[in-house]
């Protein structure tokens, strides 16, 4: 009989741990590169939801960024993944870099904040202005990344051929921040928050040049693509002689079609509502709030569109 009761308890400890695990939700935050921001909001995301008590496990990746999360999130290879605006629409539309793929399942689980293109070189090179760039070396984001994506539409509005122009380069944020360094590109499109550590890193080192970008081109690109919008870098924010021009591109935590509503709502309420603890990690974190968070440029998640509503707020695009 003792023998018995023991066995007995014993099945039901493993029954009960099994089924603890069981409701658990299994998630993988798509992030990006080391030098970005998305890399330690990512882990920071990661921990947070892991401390909520929401039931859900979750873990951050490092990937090429944009580009790369929206075909991981299309395989389920992970289920939260932190996407540019300009990559998120060709991946919904199945246009440009996507066509290939065809139009993604993915959905907005909230906006997170706007991320200004950076183009960035070094005193020594002499490069003060945008025209400046042609011929030189200027490394245009990495293969597979939003911000080649965001520098190809600039080009393209400024009647630039990458191929032609330029000295092209392919370049990770640490690579273009190292080779910036070194002498060895003359510039780099980088798209981030600001301020952006890559940037911080070289003007550890070097003096750091914004070059704005002509008010023709940013007027142009943004009127063909209506999810950039003009933005201004104050120069305090990278010590400049003056405030630089440039245009910004939305950045959202975007989910496949695969995801109930019940996880995408436990999931935006918990971020949205930790946005404080956020901030240690980035200042873009004070636009977690609903009233920004709701405002998107393809669907969202039926689970977010709930928990927007239940807040006040549709969610809009």
């Amino acid at each position: 009989m003792r023998k018995t009761k023991i066995t007995l308890m014993a099945c039901a400890l493993f029954f009960a741990i099994v089924n603890s695990a069981l409701a658990l939700d299994f998630v993988t935050i798509g992030s990006g590169g080391v030098g970005g921001t998305y890399y330690p909001l990512g882990g920071s995301m990661a921990e947070i939801l892991n401390n909520a008590k929401i039931d859900v496990k979750a873990t951050s990746r490092a990937t090429s960024a944009s580009r790369e999360n929206c075909r991981l999130l299309a395989r389920d290879a992970v289920q939260i993944g932190m996407v540019m605006g300009s990559t998120l629409w060709q991946a919904y539309t199945g246009t440009e870099a996507f066509e290939k793929d065809g139009k993604l399942d993915l959905y907005i689980l909230m906006n997170m904040y706007a991320a200004p293109q950076h183009i960035v070189t070094t005193g020594r090179t002499g490069i003060k202005t945008f025209e400046d760039l042609r011929g030189k070396r200027v490394s245009v984001g990495a293969p597979g990344g939003g911000d080649q994506v965001l520098t190809n539409l600039i080009l393209a509005a400024a009647g630039w051929d990458p191929e032609k122009d330029i000295k092209r380069e392919q370049l990770t944020q640490p690579e273009g921040a190292t080779a910036l360094v070194d002498g060895n590109i003359d510039a780099v499109f980088w798209n981030f928050a600001a301020p952006g550590s890559a940037v911080l890193e070289v003007a550890a080192v070097r003096d750091v040049v914004l070059i704005p970008i002509p008010e023709d081109v940013v007027k142009k690109v943004c009127e063909a693509n209506p999810f950039l919008f003009p933005y201004t870098i104050d120069k305090n924010v990278y010590n400049q002689a003056e405030d630089c021009l440039t245009v910004a591109d939305g950045n959202f935590l975007v989910v496949n079609g695969k995801m109930k509503e019940d996880l995408s709502y436990r999931l935006v309420k918990t971020i949205v509502e930790n946005r404080e603890a956020f901030k240690k990690v980035t200042t873009q974190a004070e636009h977690f709030n609903p009233k920004e968070a709701s405002v998107g440029i393809i669907r969202f998640a039926s689970g977010a569109v709930k928990y927007f509503k239940e807040q006040g707020f549709d969610t809009l695009k």
